[in-house]
């Protein structure tokens, strides 16, 4: 982007490595500064099996340009690429919206159809799109099925995606523009690739759509998306065009209707031109590598070109397109030059349409001024500006609740007696105010009643004073405290730049909150979405003041829906290391910033919550979460730690960063300072920390945790904590405590072995566990078996099968490399040695019981544990002859071969079946004619 926006960056203090890793050349596309910890692109050496590799480099992590020239950064990439996925993302879990989009595709298409030959182009439509609906609303077809049924769908989209080629891009098929024909294809090829978490793919093809039928898209098949990611570059054209109407509806009707469809023709062509060119430059972002882009310039079409004489002195500083608002501020942050720039547009516009109404004797401010008093400003004629031109300006439009303020300004001032006192900006303190009862009751009557901005921001300081004289007076507390006080109080907050004025507001707001929960309840009502806080948060003086005041509301997640909580958030986090004091309150902004990130990130639905963790990695926020996982308080550890977690199930490849740097002993401390309470927060993150793709790495960790903290034995601590831990944590502890306890030799006898297979025999019982604990127990089965791809997921499966040439029956050969390539590693000796190391101490310790509580998890059929508890025999059956005696082995294979062949009939999932015969085979080998005596005797049973 443009030198103008590193300036931006320059006055807000934001150089020379104070809060941006390097210098940047002017002409780079600035990073988030929100914070400067681990961002997604700074993840481990490894490139992920899914990470496409072209030209021997990395998509991600390695790419290096050739040339010096600047490229875009990736936490900014991942912007674009997560607004664009939220309205692919919704197709896949909005059955509604699946619904709308597929008519919408349709009606488009069939009502514009004519007769004759297509060329088979429809049919691949609709079945590309019957494929996706199937992949969508079934999730769980096998593996080899989904692959074909992705590849059949881009095959068929692809075809009709085509059609837009520079040679037949104006033709048309049975009477349907290629272009519409395209375009719906690219919204599903968008889709395609977004199921195929390919997500920086799946956004290019959602912009495609807007460059092959930029108005079908703006105007039938994404106005949201045009809406929100689109309209705010092309403002300056839609402002034009209302003004032109205004100026067309004085002429006669026959002159009127030509000029006003060549004007809507004009307007819709320009719009349609600049969201082509909008979309092909963020087409342009999303490029592997790819170098700045000039911002597109979309200028104000000339009047004369549908015939207007009009010659208006506003066209002299007519805008051309500029960086969207809201994308510029999720990923540069708010700024004083952006904001007064804003101002600047906004007190033109206004002008304007002053101008325009003076002309058409509409809606006089005069007459406004003249008669308010003799309506209430919460009533209907608060709405006196909102005609169809203020609707072009959607920054500016807030709730409805909020009065409007004047644009006639006074001086600064005190109310004394009536009058204006006018003060010295440079001593304008409230020690200079000495006020009787009188002056505080024209102060309430002003902020409850004036719709003079300047006259309301003397009136909260007349107010503040009088709190602050009153020391906790009742009967000034008792006039102060009220709703339309409190509501007034928050409309200057909303309208004021005066940091003084909203700094005094904040801080009395504050002591109202403090005295009654009323008072707090009345602040949520009256600004129920929060944009009063999300204005004050983004300012640089009063943001952490900010913080402690909603903090001190509590605000739920319902309320924060605005995709700015997240780096706001995280700027709080990372500058609030400092108490704040507001009056009589002290609090911690940190503490704040946590308490929001936490109901972020766990107060919505699933996937709201995975796509804001997500958001938090992009931004950089892992480093801060790390850091005060080490320093605050017990409660704001724990929650570091639980949000930590979060974050790791959102984007698994975050792990390998956090289990390098996180300081292992302060999360053994954490776990000693928990002493009373719950260590779940730990024990998620360690669980999630444990998921590693490389022994070599879990093994680090793990002898990284044994060290300790303080001289306290690690192991002893976490048996402390398995005595302590509720019923759903007790598995995970007792995997992790057995973990550590195979760090040694596995034939030796050990306390804290035996505890732990204790309790996880305990938990296999299914009849006296609850579903929390089944899943739970599966986990840490799953834990155990020691093999995980670099996302996380467990892999133990997929190498048994693959173990027992499964995997060479598969038809999608793509399904084969994908398979094999997990397992290209040359630290498979140690995955082996520490399963051998696993099975010996479960077989040893648990014997005859252990084996009998995954036979019996199998038989009950749940269908997590179950599965779990078939792929642990498999891989432990591998080492079964290295455990106990041949009356150890014959017990084994009494009590496995049953429930094995139960689980090898027919009926059963194809993938149960190989798993149960292989790990018969297995029994076999180790127990030769014993096993043939037991399979007698099984089989006798089973008919």
């Amino acid at each position: 982007m443009a030198s103008s926006l590193h300036q931006l960056l320059k006055e807000e203090g934001f150089e020379k490595g104070k809060l941006l890793k390097n210098q940047l050349d002017d002409s780079t596309a600035l990073p988030i500064y929100i914070c400067h910890g681990r961002k997604s692109s700074e993840i481990t050496e490894h490139k992920d099996e899914k990470t496409v590799i072209r030209n021997g480099s990395s998509v991600f992590s390695s790419f290096k340009p050739k040339s010096d020239e600047p490229v875009i950064d990736e936490a900014a990439i991942k912007a674009v690429i997560s607004i664009l996925g939220g309205y692919t993302g919704r197709y896949l879990k909005d059955e509604s919206y699946r619904a709308m989009v597929k008519d919408k595709c349709t009606s488009c298409l069939l009502s514009r159809r004519k007769a004759g030959s297509d060329g088979g182009i429809f049919m691949n439509m609709e079945l590309g799109i019957e494929s996706i609906d199937k992949l969508v609303e079934d999730r769980g077809n096998k593996k080899e099925l989904r692959m074909k049924l992705l590849r059949n769908s881009i095959r068929l989209l692809s075809i009709v995606a085509s059609l837009n080629c520079e040679k037949s891009r104006n033709g048309s098929t049975c009477g349907v523009p290629h272009s519409h024909l395209s375009a719906c294809a690219q919204l599903y090829l968008s889709i395609v690739y977004k199921l195929e978490k390919n997500h920086r793919l799946s956004a290019r093809h959602l912009l495609q759509v807007f460059c092959d039928s930029a108005f079908l898209a703006r105007t039938h098949l994404l106005p949201d998306l045009w809406d929100h990611f689109f309209l705010p570059h092309l403002l300056h054209l839609k402002v034009w065009y209302h003004k032109e109407l205004e100026h067309l509806s004085n002429l006669g009707n026959a002159l009127k209707e030509t000029k006003m469809k060549a004007l809507s023709k004009l307007y819709n062509d320009q719009m349609d031109m600049g969201t082509a060119m909008f979309a092909m430059y963020y087409k342009e972002w999303l490029k592997i590598g790819a170098k700045v882009p000039p911002v597109p310039t979309v200028p104000l079409p000339s009047s004369s070109s549908y015939g207007s004489s009009r010659r208006r002195s506003s066209e002299s500083h007519a805008s051309v397109s500029s960086i969207n608002r809201n994308l510029y501020q999720t990923v540069f942050g708010a700024t004083t030059e952006w904001q007064s720039m804003e101002l600047d547009r906004r007190i033109r516009t206004s002008i304007d349409i002053c101008c325009l109404e003076s002309e058409e004797n509409e809606f006089k401010y005069e007459n406004y001024n003249q008669n308010k008093k003799k309506t209430h400003r919460r009533s209907s004629s608060s709405h006196i500006y909102s005609t169809p031109r203020t609707e072009l300006l959607p920054e500016t439009q807030k709730s409805g609740h909020f009065r409007l303020f004047s644009c006639q300004s006074r001086p600064k001032g005190c109310l004394v007696n009536g009058k204006i006192d006018v003060r010295n900006n440079s001593k304008r303190n409230l020690e200079h105010l000495d006020l009787p009862l009188s002056d505080l009751n024209k102060a309430i009557a002003t902020i409850c009643s004036s719709d003079v901005l300047s006259d309301c921001e003397i009136a909260i300081r007349v107010m503040t004073k009088a709190w602050l004289d009153s020391h906790g007076d009742s009967t000034i507390e008792a006039a102060l405290t009220t709703a339309p006080i409190i509501e007034g109080v928050l409309e200057v907050l909303f309208a004021s730049n005066d940091n003084e004025v909203m700094e005094l507001a904040i801080l009395i707001l504050a002591e109202f909150i403090t005295r009654s929960k009323v008072n707090r309840q009345t602040i949520l009502n009256s600004d129920p979405q929060l944009e009063i806080f999300l204005k004050l948060l983004k300012n640089s003086s009063l943001f952490l003041k900010a913080a402690v005041l909603l903090y001190l509301l509590r605000p739920k997640a319902k309320q924060m829906i605005s995709t700015e909580w997240i780096p706001l958030s995280l700027r709080v986090l990372e500058f609030g290391e400092h108490l704040q004091t507001l009056y009589t309150i002290r609090c911690s902004p940190q503490v704040a910033a946590l308490y929001f990130l936490d109901q972020l990130l766990t107060g919505f639905n699933e996937d709201r919550n995975l796509e804001n963790a997500c958001q938090l990695v992009s931004l950089g926020g892992l480093n801060l979460l790390m850091r005060n996982v080490e320093f605050g308080g017990v409660l704001e550890r724990n929650k570091a730690a639980l949000i930590i977690s979060c974050c790791i199930r959102a984007d698994g490849s975050c792990r390998h960063y956090v289990a390098d740097k996180l300081n292992k002993a302060a999360l053994i401390e954490l776990m000693v300072g928990n002493c009373k309470d719950s260590n779940g927060s730990v024990i998620a993150l360690l669980t999630e920390l444990l998921c590693l793709n490389r022994r070599t790495r879990m093994m680090k960790f793990l002898n990284e945790l044994l060290r300790g903290w303080g001289g306290l034995n690690t192991m002893h601590i976490l048996l402390a904590c398995l005595h302590k831990a509720l019923p759903e944590e007790r598995p995970l502890v007792a995997a992790l405590l057995l973990q550590l306890d195979l760090l040694g030799d596995p034939f030796r006898c050990s306390v804290y072995r035996e505890e732990a297979v204790e309790v996880i025999i305990e938990t296999l019982d299914c009849e006296k566990c609850n579903e929390k604990i089944q899943q739970q127990s599966a986990k840490a089965l799953t834990m155990l078996g020691g093999r995980f791809s670099y996302m996380g997921e467990a892999t133990t499966e997929s190498w048994l099968l693959k173990q027992a040439g499964f995997h060479e029956n598969l038809e999608d050969s793509f399904q084969k490399k994908e398979i094999g390539d997990n397992f290209l590693d040359e630290g498979e000796e140690e995955i082996e040695n520490w399963q051998k190391k696993a099975a010996i101490a479960l077989l040893n310790s648990g014997n005859k019981r252990f084996l009998a509580a995954l036979s019996n998890s199998m038989a009950k059929d749940i269908p997590s544990l179950a599965r779990a508890s078939l792929v642990t025999i498999a891989w432990m059956s591998c080492f079964l002859h290295l455990a106990g005696d041949k009356d150890f082995q014959a017990m084994a294979s009494s009590i496995l071969t049953p429930r094995l062949l139960e689980s090898s009939n027919s009926n059963r999932v194809l993938e149960e079946r190989v798993l149960a015969t292989f790990s018969l085979q297995q029994i076999r080998k180790s127990s030769g004619d014993i096993f043939k005596a037991s399979l007698g005797h099984s089989i006798i049973s089973f008919l």
